[in-house]
């Protein structure tokens, strides 16, 4: 079969959660001669690339300025993109600015075709990363424009805001490298702190719109969305990833996760394996255990988990149509399943909310997906329910508190009141 020079790695969003064996075989490759975790960067950069599947030429964009610097991660530096720094991104303009001919091409192709001999989409061996132009059938030296340079940076930031919010890497090279540009001066390419932050959960009037939502489903379609309401509470609870209640290569979840201390009584939900590649477990309220218990009864299990008990967390409706669970019915859904699930939820949820008046709350919740369930329950702890930093930290799984803090959001009137009764001398008047 013939390749093209650079392996494009994402598909449209229509089939980016089905896999490629063409773009797995060849992230196998790299994860075992050159980055180690080019598995996990691709899948932080599909779930981030599915998220734009609102807006088909954003997707487009971003796909493409993804798989260009992934090439030149993989293929030309042999780098992990948490190891990129000002300098290395800095290296990255110059690759693109003056790249090997053999990667130029002169005509818009799509990155993947079907090969109908194999009755399965394969990389365009006519796709090329650059695009050039021709005049007057002439080909033109390549040349990248300012603002092509500036958008091109732009994505890549807000793919390391993505990182950076899901604790994948620390810092964001991309936009360190705009702020020390020529470009530095446009705001438009400034990080906007406030707006990313308020947009990674949902508000109150907003979650009590979602969870009225699958209530009421559940209460109504009991076979359909009890299993949507436990997993809606238990990823808001739990701070949890999609991925750390999907099934996915080397995981797949079961109730044993649910952890009994039979000294202490207390019950937490064990993650052995995150897409960061740490393991921790997470402290359970005791509304989130009653929710346990209705679901399992529902399910005809035991009120608690029994140890070693392998029943998978989340059993689909009807069997499995391919992959490596095809034809089982008790099985785990995976990562499009439970995104899927979880989207149709919100989206019910935002026409509720539009119905009684609150049309811009419904557009942004619109915006948001089943990753902001992690931030919103980070959120709602820390700033509603007044949980200690330091707890939320741990069951978080961030290494830094500075992390953590980064979801305390206190407005003027509660600094205000904070500071308004505070004494200059905690001793004076006391005998």
């Amino acid at each position: 079969m013939q390749l093209p020079p650079v392996i494009p790695l994402f598909d449209s969003f229509e089939f980016i959660q089905v896999g490629n064996s063409v773009v797995n075989q060849y992230i196998t490759q790299i994860s075992m001669k050159k980055v180690a975790d080019a598995g996990l960067v691709i899948e932080h950069a599909s779930d981030w690339l599915f998220e734009q599947k609102h807006n088909e030429n954003n997707y487009k964009a971003y796909r493409s300025e993804l798989t260009t610097f992934l090439h030149w991660c993989f293929d030309v530096v042999s780098m992990s993109p948490i190891e990129v720094t000002r300098k290395d991104m800095s290296h990255y303009v110059d690759y693109c600015q003056a790249p090997p001919i053999a990667l130029i091409g002169y005509f818009n192709v799509p990155q993947f075709k079907l090969d109908k001999m194999r009755d399965e989409r394969v990389p365009n061996p006519q796709w090329r990363p650059f695009v050039g132009k021709k005049r007057l059938g002439q080909i033109q030296p390549y040349a990248l424009s300012d603002n092509a340079l500036k958008t091109k940076m732009a994505i890549l930031s807000s793919f390391y805001s993505y990182l950076t919010s899901e604790e994948y890497c620390e810092r964001n090279p991309a936009q360190i490298w705009l702020n020390h540009s020529r470009f530095a001066a446009n705001r438009q390419y400034q990080r906007q702190h406030h707006e990313d932050d308020n947009s990674l959960a949902f508000t109150e009037l907003q979650w009590s719109y979602i969870m009225a939502t699958v209530t009421a489903l559940a209460e109504a379609s009991p076979e359909l969305h009890q299993r949507s309401l436990f997993l809606i509470s238990l990823i808001y609870c739990c701070y949890l990833r999609i991925s750390d209640v999907s099934a996915r290569a080397g995981y797949s979840p079961v109730m044993d996760q649910f952890k009994h201390n039979q000294q202490t009584g207390i019950w937490s939900f064990h993650i052995p394996l995150s897409k960061g590649g740490k393991r921790r477990s997470v402290a359970i309220s005791k509304a989130l255990l009653d929710a346990l218990v209705k679901y399992r009864q529902f399910l005809g299990l035991t009120d608690y988990p029994r140890p070693n008990e392998n029943h998978p967390l989340f059993v689909r409706h009807k069997a499995a149509g391919r992959g490596r669970d095809v034809g089982i019915l008790n099985a785990n859904l995976g990562i499009r399943q439970v995104r899927d699930e979880i989207q149709s939820i919100i989206n019910l949820a935002a026409e509720s909310i539009e119905a009684d008046g609150f049309a811009q709350d419904a557009a942004q919740m619109r915006k948001l997906t089943a990753h902001n369930i992690r931030h919103t329950g980070i959120t709602h702890d820390i700033n509603i329910n007044r949980r200690p930093l330091s707890h939320v930290q741990a069951d978080a799984g961030h290494e830094s508190i500075d992390t953590t803090s980064q979801y305390l959001h206190t407005s003027q009137i509660e600094r205000h009141e904070s500071a308004y009764n505070k004494p200059i001398d905690h001793l004076k008047g006391i005998e």
